[in-house]
């Protein structure tokens, strides 16, 4: 989102003192690297204003316009997913999806905003047939990737899977806290990590995902085990001492609709 339309935000917001305030949230800045930048237009990449001004904007221009002028020209069904800026078009029918697709553009044009060319795409998610593998196409949203997969008993789902870039950052964090902290008492580090890995759990613990929960568990400790290493030059820590220290919890997918099954178990 790159222009914001004051007409859409007085649609929403009547109060003067709420408005200047908005105003000056969009005119701090933002501080990236200890540098302080002030964008030309649109909205600070991660400020706290950005999510409420995204919903206000594509409340009207996307939803309600999706709703009155698009669903009733489409010759199949059609749903719109979105969750602040991030959304997601499906389409039954391809002619549909792409006589969407080129409109969108305009669409956003005609208000201000632009699309995110990298992020903007045509993706044919239709179901796979056998013998066939997985589907042709996957697309990213919330955090998540979204691919057609089998399940156990071989039939195609989509499946939801944590995402490449997520993964990545997810434990990019955690390194730079197990950098900074590798000298704080061990108790203290095994209680900040365990929270860490139930806080992405919380999250990413989803049906179909438990693969990518376990892999970042082993990423976590190996990380700690790296930095914890390097405390000290004379005692290095080996794995042997290392697995005397308390183990970090169980990467459960706790939103999984298999997981109440399993509770049940005696």
């Amino acid at each position: 989102m790159h222009v914001v339309s004051g007409q859409a935000l007085s649609q929403r917001v009547r109060d003067g003192v709420l408005v200047r305030l908005i105003g000056k949230w969009l005119n701090a800045g933002v501080m990236e690297q200890g540098r302080l930048s002030h964008p030309e237009a649109g909205t600070p990449q991660g400020g706290v204003i950005s999510p409420l001004l995204a919903n206000i904007f594509l409340h009207e221009i996307l939803d309600t316009w999706f709703a009155r002028e698009v669903l009733p020209r489409l010759s199949g069904q059609a749903v719109l997913i979105r969750y602040a800026d991030d959304f997601v078009i499906l389409c039954s029918d391809e002619a549909d999806a792409r006589r969407v697709y080129d409109v969108l553009p305009k669409r956003f044009g005609r208000h201000g905003l632009t699309l995110h060319p990298d992020k903007t795409r045509l993706i044919d998610f239709r179901k796979p047939r056998p013998p066939h593998g997985d589907g042709p196409g996957s697309f990213d949203l919330l955090g998540f990737t979204h691919v057609w997969a089998r399940t156990r008993s071989g039939a195609f789902a989509v499946q939801r899977r944590t995402a490449r870039s997520r993964f990545k950052r997810a434990l990019q964090r955690v390194a730079r806290w197990c950098r900074e902290h590798r000298h704080r008492p061990i108790p203290e580090q095994h209680a900040t990590l365990s929270r860490m890995l139930r806080g992405h759990c919380a999250y990413y613990g989803i049906t179909w995902n438990s693969y990518a929960l376990a892999k970042f568990r082993r990423a976590m400790v190996r990380l700690w085990m790296k930095w914890l290493g390097r405390r000290s030059q004379r005692a290095r820590m080996t794995y042997s001492r290392f697995r005397r220290l308390p183990a970090l919890p169980s990467a459960l997918a706790i939103h999984s609709r298999y997981r109440p099954a399993a509770n049940a178990l005696p």
